[in-house]
């Protein structure tokens, strides 16, 4: 078996980045969960200005991913978009205001 040094010298930048963009989605994700049920408000904005940061890092991962070509997205269709936004801004016009 080899030793950790010696396994992660075998991982080339592709792999490298890809467990990083996948632990900031998991950060992230965390992040938000501490954020939205925080009871104190200081420490709910703290938690927002670090997921803003987790944001910026995890965007600034994905787009060294993708001008590699290691993250591939396709456009999106226009007409679904529109559909999206039309079904989303229903929804949102129908819940109460708080």
């Amino acid at each position: 078996m080899k030793n950790p040094e010696q396994a992660g010298q075998m991982l080339g930048e592709k792999e490298i980045l890809n467990d990083f963009i996948i632990s900031q989605k998991l950060i992230s994700s965390s992040y938000n969960t501490f954020a939205g049920e925080c009871v104190n408000e200081q420490l709910r904005n703290a938690f927002l200005n670090i997921l803003d940061d987790e944001h910026a890092i995890q965007a600034c991962i994905f787009s060294n991913m993708q001008s590699k070509g290691w993250y591939k997205t396709e456009p999106a269709d226009q007409q679904k978009v529109q559909q999206a936004k039309q079904k989303f801004t229903q929804a949102q016009q129908a819940m109460p205001s708080m």
